[in-house]
């Protein structure tokens, strides 16, 4: 077992035995690997930001907050590399970019044989011109959706006019290979769009934003009538 699926493993085996700790010693008997490799993955999980705690004293060992993963998904192997191939076409400046480079890495993981020389091999036919710049901004616009918290802009138009905006987010668009962030801007007291490549700057605040309804604060503009992308509509019976 190479160390991405062992990873992916270690995860599954807490999950399986949460809320109750496993030792290290457990784990490196499970996977017929040395303690110290185990403790090096576990570290390497925390680092990630996979919930994962050491808990000390007598029965303590490691364990992992089931309500933050997901159980098991099974993929049959069409769905497998169609995952990985759309996850390795994330741009770097694509939101939840670096969620998507892990994601992919763990279903690589998580299938074998000819499903996975399948999925690395149109993986590897995919490839990308590198931006350089944008990390930041895209981290800031992730938080921020995500806490729903309100982000304090500067920003440059299609004139090429900077300004500094504070917003409350709404949501996010995509039209024509481009990412806008959706939002109220208390500058301009209206919903309005910001393609994230024009975004120089992004921070949020610790103020929380007042809920916003993403289609209301399109209404009048060209993204109007932005539907639900295909792939996130749920599956009718």
């Amino acid at each position: 077992m190479n160390r991405t699926a062992r990873l992916y493993a270690l995860v599954e085996e807490l999950r399986a035995a949460a809320p109750r700790p496993l030792t290290v010693a457990a784990l490196a008997a499970r996977f017929e690997v040395s303690a110290r490799t185990v403790q090096r993955d576990l570290q390497t999980l925390m680092e990630t930001g996979v919930p994962v705690r050491s808990v000390t004293g007598r029965g303590g060992g490691w364990s992992i907050d089931p309500e933050m993963t997901l159980p098991p998904v099974h993929f049959t192997a069409g769905e497998a590399a169609a995952l990985t191939a759309a996850l390795a076409a994330t741009g770097a400046t694509t939101p939840y970019a670096d969620a998507a480079r892990t994601a992919a890495q763990k279903i690589t993981a998580s299938i074998a044989g000819p499903a996975s020389a399948a999925a690395r091999e149109l993986a590897a036919r995919i490839v990308a011109l590198p931006t350089g710049r944008g990390s930041a901004v895209r981290t800031a616009v992730e938080r921020a959706l995500a806490r729903n918290l309100v982000l304090r802009l500067s920003y440059t138009d299609a004139a090429g006019r900077a300004s500094d905006r504070v917003v409350e987010p709404a949501g996010l668009l995509t039209a024509d290979g481009r990412w806008y962030l959706i939002a109220w801007c208390r500058t301009r007291g209206a919903g309005r769009g910001f393609r994230l490549d024009r975004i120089v700057e992004a921070e949020p605040t610790g103020e929380q934003a007042r809920p916003h309804d993403l289609a209301e604060l399109l209404l009048g503009s060209a993204g109007a009538g932005a539907v639900r992308p295909t792939a996130l509509t749920p599956l009718t019976r």
